[in-house]
């Protein structure tokens, strides 16, 4: 868990609820239903895009 970072979201109760429908429906945490996510659309903008670079390493 050393490279977790925290960040505060604030997003519309829609969908807050929808993630957590989504979250359940995959036995998932909310947290880690919106870092699959997160992943997913990375993952789509560098497909298309290039890949992205950090001065962090890659999971």
């Amino acid at each position: 868990m050393k490279n977790l970072t925290r960040y505060t979201l604030r997003i519309p109760m829609e969908l807050q609820e929808k993630i957590k429908y989504t979250a359940k429906f995959n036995c998932r945490s909310r947290n880690k239903e919106f870092e699959v996510a997160i992943k997913r659309y990375i993952n789509d903008f560098e497909r298309l895009y290039g890949t992205i670079s950090t001065t962090c390493e890659k999971d």
